[in-house]
């Protein structure tokens, strides 16, 4: 199985531009042309014009990463000099979905008690798309939130729409995956003006509360999700190190259950949910200076810096 990516880079002139990445290294989409024996134009274009076409497409895409892995190989491409780009977000989603409560271990830590899943189903929000940043950029820990918390989450891209999707067709409907920080502020989720007691859309939608990257991973790169290992470290120490098959619901049924209530579209992402190791279990949370290192078996990892408003 060949592994590829496809992530955006910034210049230092402020351009932003599609590259491959192969073995994390990259190479521009543009300049490779002459060994991929041309791109598509959504590809030239961006991530995430190449995302909303995914499935016309997804087999270009990979036949062209094909004849970029051969050119890599005779050595007839260079990739980017590090240093000479900046890692962005690989594209902008066009709706961030968010499972709560998915992993059985991380619902004991947080106190909830869970029905039994034959009785139950997907727990899915909405957060904000103005909450996705950089894969390296600063986390801004607003003035009025005291307990800041992580959680590493597997984010699924659709590259398929569509309504009433079955959990055994759901997968095909996936374009890829990237690395998802779902940071919170644990003390706006809960309200006490209102007899609603939670506000997970407040508690989740900050600007730079979604860091996301560091690049989109087409679904065929990496077999079966639910085998994939996450882990975040804060500052060097590791804070949580769970697996996806440790999911209530797998990726599949959380598209299932969404495309009952809509028509899913290419781009949007789904946050499928954290395991065990937040902040909140363990009674401790960000500060300015903090480092979060979120990482996950065969995407990559993201590094984001905490910083006060």
């Amino acid at each position: 199985m060949l592994w590829y990516a496809l992530a955006t880079y910034e210049t230092n002139t402020g351009l932003k531009r599609p590259s491959w990445v192969f073995d994390s290294e990259l190479y521009d989409v543009e300049a490779s042309l002459t060994a991929t024996g041309g791109a598509p134009d959504a590809l030239r274009a961006s991530v995430g014009e190449t995302i909303a076409q995914w499935q016309a497409l997804g087999p270009e895409t990979a036949a062209c990463a094909a004849r970029m892995a051969q050119a890599i190989a005779k050595q007839s491409l260079k990739p980017l000099a590090q240093g000479s780009y900046r890692l962005c977000a690989p594209y902008q989603p066009t709706r961030v979905f968010a499972t709560a409560s998915n992993y059985h271990e991380h619902a004991r830590e947080m106190g909830t008690q869970l029905a039994a899943r034959a009785e139950s189903s997907p727990y899915i929000f909405i957060k904000a798309e103005t909450s996705i940043t950089d894969p390296g950029a600063k986390v801004v820990k607003p003035r009025e939130v005291e307990r800041l918390d992580w959680e590493v989450e597997l984010g699924v891209v659709i590259g398929t729409g569509g309504r009433h999707i079955s959990a055994e067709q759901a997968l095909e409907h996936v374009a890829g995956y990237v690395v998802f920080n779902d940071v919170t502020s644990r003390d706006l989720t809960r309200r006490s003006d209102y007899t609603f007691s939670h506000d997970w859309f407040r508690g989740k939608s900050f600007d730079t509360f979604g860091p996301m990257g560091p690049w989109f991973v087409p679904r065929d790169c990496l077999g079966d999700p639910q085998t994939l290992r996450l882990t975040l470290d804060v500052n060097g120490e590791r804070m949580q190190d769970g697996s996806a098959g440790e999911m209530i619901f797998s990726v599949a049924e959380q598209i299932a259950y969404l495309s009952r209530i809509m028509t899913l579209k290419p781009g949007d992402l789904i946050a499928t949910g954290t395991p065990t190791g937040v902040g909140m279990g363990r009674g401790i949370f960000l500060k300015a200076g903090d480092v979060m290192r979120a990482g996950i078996e065969g995407i990559g990892t993201i590094e984001n810096q905490v910083v006060a408003e």
